[in-house]
Order: C-alpha cells, then structure tokens, then sequence
C-alpha cells in the first residue's frame, strides 16, 4: 500500500457545523470515529483547548499516519488507533476513554483514498480492484467481480447501488471476466447500460456498491451507532455526515428510534418494549454545504448532516464510581474528571 499521501489533498466537509453541532467545549473527550485526513479532528481539538482530548479511529493505515503527521502539535491530547469504528466500544473501554462529549461519524470514503491511485476507489485511475479501507481484511472487489455468481453480484449492484441496471451490468461483468483493473470495470459498465448519458458517470453507482459490500459499511454502521450511544454522557453529542441515501436512512431512522419511547409495533395496548428515548434530535431537517462549499470542494455536494443529543446517563451497569461522577455536581457539569474517578475507585471499590 501506498503510505506516501499529503494531508494538503484532504478538506474537511462541513467544518463549521461538525464543529457546532458537537458543541465543543475545552477539556471535553471527543471521539473522531473516521479520523481520514486528520481535518475534523484539528478543528476540534483546537475548540477544546485547554485540557481536551481526542480519539481518532480509522481502519486505514494510511489515514493514521498522515492524520499523525497534521495532529503532531496535539500529540499529548490525542490517541490514534488503527481500527474499524465496528470495535467503537472495545476501544473507548480499553482506553479508559468514556463518557465522552461528542463522537463523530464523517462516513464513506476519503480523498485521502480515492486520490490513492493503487487502492482502486476510483474509476479516474487504473488500478487493481481492491478498494478495502484495511489491508487485513480479506475480501476485495477482485473476488466479487470474478468468483461470485452473477445473481450475487446482481443482488449486491441492487442493494448496495441502488442501480437500476443490476442485472445487466452483472450479466455483462460474468461474460467478460476476468477482471483486472478498476478502468477495465469501468468501461465493462459503461457499455452494458449503453454509454454514458449525463454528468454522472454510469460507473458511479457499481463501484459504491462494490465498496460497500467489501467493507460492510452499512453493518457496520448500525452497529457502532448503538455502541456511540452507549459511550455518550448526558447531553453528549453525535453527529453523522453521509454521503447516501443508503447511510443517512439508517442514521435518520435510527435517531428517530432512539429519540422516542415505546417502540413496540401499532396495534399493541400495551408497552412491552420497555425502551426509553436516549436522545433528543437536534437538527429535523439535514445541514448540507453551503454553495460556496460545494464550490470550492465539489466532493462535498452530496454530505448530509445529521446530529442529536443524549439525554439519558449512560448504562445502567457502570460501576459504583462512575455513578458517583455524573453526580458530582453543576460545577462538572457532569462529566468525568481523572483525578476524582481515581478518588472514588480508592473509596469506594477498594478491596
């Protein structure tokens, strides 16, 4: 893999708002669960100083050691670690890094990626079908394209693309294989739907739904949305950029789900879910760039925003000394503080 990319190629999509949303205050704990180029996360860790710390996750290698690179003034208020936001949780517990202030989602994939020209994210540049964002795992678009069936590639062009031409692009790509490159894929596509026939290039659709299903980005989601919530304290922040429809429907439905009570099914007289809303949605409506933005970086026309805020404390398993620290009083404003969770756990869970 190609390590040799310049931070300078990646602008931060919707900077101002990312930052507003989360409400970044000095000395709070953030969390930059797509840490890419490094953009989002300088900005925050610039609003939380004095005293505030940030994790940045991302499951590129690549993007941890440019965003190392941009953060190196922040090296004592920040931790980086090379993983997939799925393990959200197991990383802020072994960390010690929880509750948090804010956790950040900037989804799909970076400039850092697609201006890579041996990682295969881009139809621009030939290049091998790969397109993982990590080296370990093991799938790539080379398999999907030239083992599975016509029927999977079919069925995961349809989910994964919402591309109208599934079965044709499919049918065509089994005739065709083998399949070497990403512009030899592209030009595949291209004639099995009959030309290009506007703007967007007939390609576009196939090649997210192939990164999609190589990376299980929707699993993914779901799951670490859940565990983000789990990580928050009162009146922490989430906040979500997709750049799809596919991945702003689940963080929509699931903020909706999470901001309500009862979710058991109509029709039932009586609750028996027993959930309890968590979070509070703060924007109805999506934040999108302004023209202005979309100007000056094109790549981010399609970003949408969403955020909400948690409402509940935590789990109701925390320990005996985390419950003692969101009770510590206005002046903390509810949040965790090193020195007196050391006190605490001293006092109280001593042997």
């Amino acid at each position: 893999m190609n390590l040799n990319m310049s931070a300078t190629t990646h602008t931060p999509v919707l900077l101002d708002e990312v930052v507003s949303a989360l409400a970044v205050q000095p000395g709070g704990r953030y969390v930059d669960c797509t840490l890419g180029g490094g953009g989002h996360a300088a900005a925050i860790l610039e609003r939380s100083a004095p005293g505030g710390q940030l994790l940045g996750i991302d499951a590129d290698p690549a993007a941890i050691k440019v965003a190392g690179g941009k953060l190196a003034a922040h090296r004592d208020s920040i931790l980086l670690v090379n993983a997939n936001f799925v393990k959200l949780q197991a990383i802020c517990l072994e960390y010690d890094f929880q509750p948090v202030h804010g956790i950040l989602f900037d989804l799909g994939v970076s400039s850092l990626q697609l201006d890579g020209a041996d990682r295969g994210f881009s139809f621009q540049h030939e290049a091998p079908l790969d397109m993982r964002f990590s080296p370990d795992q093991e799938v790539t678009v080379d398999d999907i394209v030239n083992r599975y069936s016509e029927a999977e590639i079919a069925r995961i062009i349809r989910t994964y693309g919402e591309e109208g031409y599934s079965h044709r692009i499919a049918r065509h790509i089994v005739k065709e294989r083998p399949v070497k490159t990403t512009l030899e894929l592209a030009r595949m596509i291209e004639q099995a739907v009959g030309g290009r026939k506007g703007r967007i290039h007939p390609a576009t659709k196939t090649f997210q739904a192939l990164r999609i299903a190589v990376n299980h980005e929707l699993e993914n989601l779901e799951s670490a949305l859940r565990q983000a919530v789990d990580l928050l304290g009162y009146g922490g922040r989430l906040v979500v950029i997709s750049y799809h429809s596919l991945e702003d429907r689940i963080v929509k439905q699931f903020m909706q789900r999470e901001a309500r009570g009862c979710i058991c099914p109509p029709g039932i007289p009586a609750c028996v879910c027993g959930h309890t809303a968590r979070l509070r949605v703060l924007n109805k409506k999506i934040i999108t760039p302004s023209l202005q933005e979309v100007q000056l970086n094109p790549r981010s026309r399609s970003a949408r925003l969403r955020s909400a805020e948690c409402i509940t404390v935590g789990g109701e398993y925390r320990e005996v000394s985390e419950r003692l620290c969101w009770l510590v009083g206005d002046n903390a404003n509810g949040w965790r503080r090193p020195a007196l969770l050391a006190k605490l756990r001293m006092t109280y869970l001593a042997s």
